[in-house]
């Protein structure tokens, strides 16, 4: 687990965080093009796939560990969820966790 999660994080934080790992698992040539804002949708705007979504989802464990079960927070929505699935619900779960 890195030290920053150690040490609750704001909104902005977070954010800026997850446009990280998106841009480590999409690659920074895909999301130069792209505007990311809390609003993006994982499958419709940045359009990941169901491995750039996990390697995502293990980014998140191997930051936060225990912390935040993103997996099973996961595993406890249906497909419309998943699919409609935006930046900024992931945000705030991880907010509302710390």
């Amino acid at each position: 687990m890195d030290n920053i999660a150690a040490a609750k994080l704001n909104n902005d934080e977070i954010f800026d965080l997850m446009k990280q790992f998106i841009t480590e698992v999409i690659g920074e040539e895909f999301v130069e093009e792209m505007d990311i804002t809390m609003e993006s949708s994982f499958t419709k705007d940045l359009e990941m796939d169901s491995i750039e979504i996990v390697s995502f989802s293990e980014k998140i464990k191997a930051h936060f560990g225990d912390q935040i079960d993103f997996t099973g927070w996961l595993s406890n929505m249906d497909l419309d969820q998943l699919i409609n699935l935006d930046l900024g619900t992931i945000v705030n779960y991880i907010e509302e966790c710390q």
